[in-house]
C-alpha cells in the first residue's frame, strides 16, 4: 500500500528527503568529490539550534563545512541545551557548494519536563552568500537566509494564542575576522537581522489570533580565537514578545567552541533564556557536536 506524501509525519518525511537527496548527489557523482575542503579550520562556524551555520543561537554569515570554490561539503550535528525546566534536543544536516550555498535541515524535540509531554518542529533552511570574504576582504561577508518551520503538533500553541503552525524567517547576516584585534588574537564580529513571526523560535507557533505582522530583531555574536581552532565567544539573540499569556525574554550564551579538525568540532555553552512559557529564570547548558565532510 502507498502511503500518501500528506499523510506523512513531517519529521519522517523530513529525512526520507535528506536520503532522497544524498542518493541523487551519488548518482550525479558528486559525493565522491567531498573532500577535507580548502577553507582554514573553524571558518564554517558551528550549526546552530535551527540548522543554520553559526554559533549557538545566531545564524552567521558562514556557509557549513570547508569547502570552497567548486567544492560540495556536508555536515552533520546533533545538540542539547538543558535548562531548569525544560530540555531542547536537535538533530540536523546540511549540504553546501562553492563557499556561497547552503541547504540544512534540523529537527527540533522540545521536552517539557515540568508539564509534562513534548513540542516538536521541523526545519528547512537556505543560505546564498550575496558579497564579501569573512578572511581576506575588507568588506565582511554577507548572506541572505531563510528558514521555513513547522511545528507537530498545533493544539498547545493555538491554546495559548498563537495564529498558525508554521512559518518563514529571513534574516541578512554579516560576519568578518579582524586579525590581531585582542591582544594579538583574531576576533570574529558577526551581526544579524531577522524578520519573524515566531514564538520562541516556532515551538509555540507563529503569529497571534490578534497580528500576523513580521517583527524585525537583532542578533549578535563575538568570538576571539584562543587558538587557531579554539574560539571563545557571547552571543544574543533578541526575542519577539507577541504571546499574552506569557512573557518571551531575549536570549545570551557564552560559548567554547573547538574546531579538533576539519571534520569533527564540538561547542558547549552556558546559556540564558530568561522567561519560557511562564517559567521565568531559565539558564543552563548547551553541547553540540558537529561532523563535516
Amino acid at each position: 500500500m502507498t502511503i500518501p506524501m500528506h499523510a506523512l509525519p513531517l519529521n519522517l518525511f523530513l529525512w526520507r528527503y535528506i536520503k532522497a537527496l544524498l542518493c541523487l548527489l551519488l548518482l550525479l557523482g558528486v559525493v565522491p568529490a567531498f573532500a577535507e575542503g580548502s577553507r582554514v579550520v573553524a571558518t564554517g562556524g558551528g550549526t546552530m539550534i535551527e540548522g543554520s551555520a553559526g554559533g549557538g543561537i545566531v545564524p552567521w554569515a558562514v556557509i557549513n563545512g570547508y569547502g570552497s570554490s567548486d567544492e560540495w561539503s556536508a555536515t552533520a550535528m546533533a545538540t542539547g541545551v538543558y535548562v531548569d525546566d525544560f530540555t531542547l534536543k536537535v538533530i540536523g544536516a546540511s549540504l553546501s557548494f562553492d563557499n556561497r550555498f547552503e541547504l540544512s535541515a534540523a529537527r527540533q524535540t522540545f521536552d517539557l519536563e515540568t508539564m509534562g509531554g513534548e513540542l516538536g518542529q521541523d526545519i528547512f533552511g537556505v543560505k546564498y552568500k550575496l558579497a564579501g570574504e569573512l578572511l581576506y576582504t575588507a568588506m565582511p561577508q554577507i548572506t541572505l537566509g531563510a528558514q521555513y518551520k513547522r511545528v507537530d503538533d498545533f493544539a498547545i500553541p493555538q491554546a495559548v494564542g498563537a495564529r498558525s503552525d508554521w512559518g518563514l524567517d529571513v534574516y541578512l547576516a554579516a560576519s568578518k575576522v579582524f586579525f590581531d584585534a585582542v591582544a594579538g588574537r583574531n576576533l570574529l564580529l558577526n551581526g544579524t537581522v531577522r524578520a519573524t513571526k515566531a514564538n520562541q523560535t516556532g515551538l509555540l507557533g507563529f503569529g497571534t489570533q490578534a497580528s500576523s505582522d513580521y517583527q524585525f530583531v537583532l542578533e549578535a555574536s563575538a568570538a576571539v580565537l584562543l587558538t587557531d581552532n579554539v574560539a571563545l565567544g557571547i552571543e544574543y539573540r533578541q526575542k519577539p514578545n507577541e504571546l499574552a499569556f506569557a512573557r518571551e525574554d531575549d536570549w545570551q550564551d557564552v560559548f567554547l567552541a573547538w574546531f579538533i579538525n576539519k571534520h569533527l568540532s564540538v561547542v558547549t555553552a552556558y546559556a540564558n533564556l530568561g522567561s519560557i512559557a511562564g517559567f521565568d529564570d531559565q539558564q543552563g547548558w548547551y553541547v553540540s557536536v558537529e561532523g563535516a565532510l
